[in-house]
């Protein structure tokens, strides 16, 4: 490839990059570009990180070095989901995921560096470099930052102020030209653009993909929100039940989650795995309804729900058929392997709520009930003797 065709691959599918010089520059240069991509092991991994997946494929084929990092610390940092030892069984889980994921799609995954965090970031020179930083940045400007990543909650702990100055410090401390990310990530990439030569380091590159809308009306595809998502490890029929709950108002492009999937994670599969411009997606629809179609390009398909010749029900047979086509081998995996399997159990180990016998009030019976014991009347001569004792 030369410069130009690997500038295409790596910012293809994107939806915003900053500072696409830098990268030219040193495709330019002649060496392989340096990239990384970081991910926090808090809610389990769902379908929507298929679309980041297809973009490491991308930065792969054109030759560019990345670096995977999993960011325990960073983890931790975000607003306390987890202890630091159910947080270290979770990043390992992520780890045996994404692999399983990339392998699915014919992902070379020898290609790529694995990074935990807490490797380096515990560093002295790490840690100095974290008060410099701390010394510059404002209280608002890192909560700014921060605000579409880490848990918002009503009484913020200090811990969300410090995860976007480390993920700016990743950058340097990884030795890349660019970060990757959600569109989410903006402000700490801006954040890591202006503050990072402040403490004598160079700027970097930073490409953004869209995020994979939520099965919900409104929102992304969130591990927070098990409702918008669906678990890269769900089985077949759940998979359809949520599918089938989703939200799919007839003829509505704009806010259709399932349109979205398929835009955004299907066509890019299929374009890894059968060529450029290679898109085939099957419907088995029943005969009553007008039998199975085939749509050869997402615009098709899209028009044909955009004018109802293709109705909600017949949109989410085809994206569950799909879906469960690309969960299959990452649930094999998966059964295939102890320590993946001992990962999940312990990452996210099953919370059982505690059985409490409900305690019976007793019954009140009046005291007209058959066999009831009758109070005795107070004579009046006691009482009018204590309303006289009381007077005195």
């Amino acid at each position: 490839m030369d410069a130009e065709e690997q500038y295409e691959w790596i910012t293809k599918n994107l939806q915003e990059v900053l500072n696409p010089q830098i990268i030219k520059d040193v495709l330019k240069e002649g060496r392989p570009l340096k990239l990384y991509w970081g991910t926090a092991p808090t809610g389990r991994p769902h379908c929507g990180y298929f679309v980041a997946m297809t973009k490491l494929a991308h930065f792969l084929k054109a030759g560019v070095e990345v670096t995977v990092l999993l960011a325990d610390l960073h983890a931790f940092l975000d607003n306390m989901k987890a202890p630091l030892e159910v947080v270290n069984y979770r990043t390992k889980y992520y780890e045996y995921t994404v692999k399983a994921i990339l392998k699915s799609i014919n992902v070379p995954i020898e290609k790529l560096k694995f990074v935990v965090g807490s490797s380096y970031q515990l560093g002295g020179d790490y840690t100095l470099d974290l008060f410099k930083l701390s010394n510059m940045v404002s209280q608002n400007d890192a909560k700014r930052a921060g605000a579409d990543v880490v848990k918002q909650v009503a009484n913020p702990l200090l811990s969300g102020l410090i995860y976007p100055l480390m993920q700016a410090l990743d950058e340097q401390f990884l030795d890349v030209d660019v970060q990757f990310g959600g569109v989410d990530q903006r402000k700490i990439f801006v954040l890591a653009e202006e503050n990072l030569p402040r403490i004598g380091y160079k700027k970097r590159a930073h490409l953004m993909n869209p995020m994979v809308p939520g099965l919900t009306q409104g929102g992304k595809m969130s591990a927070s929100d098990p409702n918008s998502k669906i678990d890269l490890l769900e089985e077949p029929k759940k998979v359809g039940k949520k599918i089938n709950s989703a939200y799919c108002s007839p003829g509505d492009i704009e806010n259709n989650g399932l349109l979205s999937f398929v835009e955004y994670v299907i066509e890019p599969i299929q374009e890894l795995k059968k060529g450029t411009g290679k898109f085939e997606f099957f419907i088995n629809r029943p005969e009553k309804f007008g039998g199975p179609v085939t749509y050869t390009s997402f615009k098709d398909l899209q028009t044909a729900f955009k004018e109802q010749q293709l109705m909600p029900v017949d949109l989410k047979i085809g994206v569950t058929d799909a879906i469960n086509e690309l969960l299959a081998p990452i649930r094999e995996e998966f059964a295939n392997s102890k320590e993946y399997q001992e990962a999940e159990a312990k990452g996210y180990p099953q919370v059982v709520p505690e059985k409490t016998k409900k305690v019976k009030k007793p019954k009140n019976k009046g005291t007209r009930y058959p066999g009831a014991t009758k109070t005795e009347e107070p004579k009046v001569e006691a009482v009018t003797e204590e309303l006289k004792e009381a007077s005195i």
